[in-house]
């Protein structure tokens, strides 16, 4: 029988146990998620190397939809502003329950991963835009490296830190949050084309009438879902990025339950969508954006062009100096604590795996750069990612090797 919200409070033991709970629930979900992102970038990278090219980008470039409201988009606009928008939905539910019940909850807990992912995407826009300077399309460029990819970080930590302490994990899942609301931010500001008014009004409705119907504990799912496909079309033709309306959503929905409720709706929907949304939008958008021609000239261009060696530079370099840097500054000067059992180099080896950016890279990259230099950039963010990936494993592992040393000692 699940305790309320009273008990909770009263038992520390009890909300704890709920909040682990959550929490393994999320990671087991996020590495077969990766798992399957994994497979789908691997798809991706045959077809678009193998005689097979050019059906995979006509089936990319097909319109499908009405051109009322210009929903005529192809394929792989669809994946990107359509399926990412239900990933993004889950990042806002993630981001609201963690703000309101979670680790960000807590001042002193959530000071640590929320400068670190602060740091985590100065730094890298910093290294990035300093490394392109002056080439076409630097001016927005400077974002794609400031992206942490949850899936593919958590899926890396699953499989190579389990001697970790759980306070390594959170703060890791803490800082991945953060960094996803950063590059929300930003997408929302920096790359919203034009502004229409009357649509901004009809998604401003209709998401006024979600959160009062949130507040009236309305569950009928045949009002929510023709109410989220109205705000995401009104979003879309607005010039904002259509990915924004699930994050809007997320963010309207309810996280405390009543007394008498099982589960707040924030969780229900979580467990609902969070496996399509794993399992299927993120891959299937990485099918349609992973897809790049991998030869000798276009590897050459990768590595001696500036934008992505900025985006290589900001992912690698750029997330180890920022995510490592803030945390011991933090910590130096008092801000905030290390989580119990959690040393400087476990937070080093998490800060590299930060340098793992794909999925809102990739989402950046299509959104900052033409067609030809998005094609370089996203190579740049899946070499960088593989390095970044590669490289905290490594570390993790050794991480690992040494807590279960510690822990044979102490015993």
């Amino acid at each position: 029988m699940s305790n309320s919200p009273g008990q909770d409070d009263a038992d520390p033991r009890g909300r704890a146990t709920r909040a682990a709970s959550e929490f393994a629930r999320y990671l087991r979900t996020e590495t077969t998620g990766g798992i399957i992102l994994l497979v789908a970038t691997a798809i991706a990278l045959l077809l678009a190397n193998s005689g097979l090219a050019d059906f995979y980008r006509a089936v990319r470039d097909t319109e499908l939809g009405p051109e009322f409201l210009h929903l005529n988009l192809t394929v792989g606009t669809w994946a990107k502003d359509g399926l990412l928008a239900l990933f993004f939905f889950v990042v806002g539910l993630e981001l609201k329950r963690e703000l309101v019940v979670g680790e960000l909850s807590q001042l002193r807990k959530a000071a640590l991963p929320v400068l670190a992912a602060i740091g985590g995407m100065i730094v890298p826009a910093v290294i990035a835009l300093a490394v392109a300077w002056g080439e076409p399309g630097y001016e927005k460029a400077w974002a794609i490296p400031m992206a942490t990819d949850i899936a593919f970080a958590l899926g890396v930590l699953a499989v190579t830190a389990s001697a970790l302490p759980t306070g390594a994990r959170v703060f890791l899942l803490s800082l991945a949050v953060v960094d996803d609301l950063g590059a929300i931010l930003v997408i929302a500001i920096v790359f919203t084309a034009g502004f229409d008014l009357v649509a901004a009004a009809v998604a401003v409705a209709a998401l006024a009438l979600y959160a009062y119907l949130q507040h009236r504990r309305v569950r009928a799912w045949w009002l929510y879902v023709p109410l989220a496909v109205i705000t995401w079309v009104a979003v879309h033709s607005t010039g904002i990025h259509a990915t924004i309306a699930g994050v809007a959503l997320g963010l309207l929905t309810r996280v405390r339950p009543d007394d008498g409720e099982e589960r707040a709706p924030s969780v229900r929907l979580e467990h609902r969508l969070q496996p399509w949304s794993a399992g299927l939008a993120v891959p299937v958008f990485a099918l349609f954006a992973a897809g790049i021609s991998v030869n000798g000239e276009a590897l050459g261009a990768v590595f001696t062009n500036p934008i992505p060696l900025a985006v290589m530079a900001g992912l690698v370099g750029g997330k180890l100096i920022g995510i490592f840097g803030a945390s011991w500054l933090a910590v130096r000067l008092g801000l905030a604590g290390r989580p119990d059992g959690v040393y400087w180099r476990d937070i080093a080896a998490l800060a590299v795996l930060g340098g793992v950016g794909f999925t809102v890279s990739l989402l950046i990259a299509e959104l900052a750069l033409p067609p030809d230099a998005a094609e370089e950039a996203k190579a740049a963010v899946l070499i960088a990612s593989a390095f970044a990936s590669l490289a905290a494993a490594a570390l993790l592992l050794r991480r690992g090797r040494a807590h279960r040393l510690a822990d044979d000692l102490s015993t």
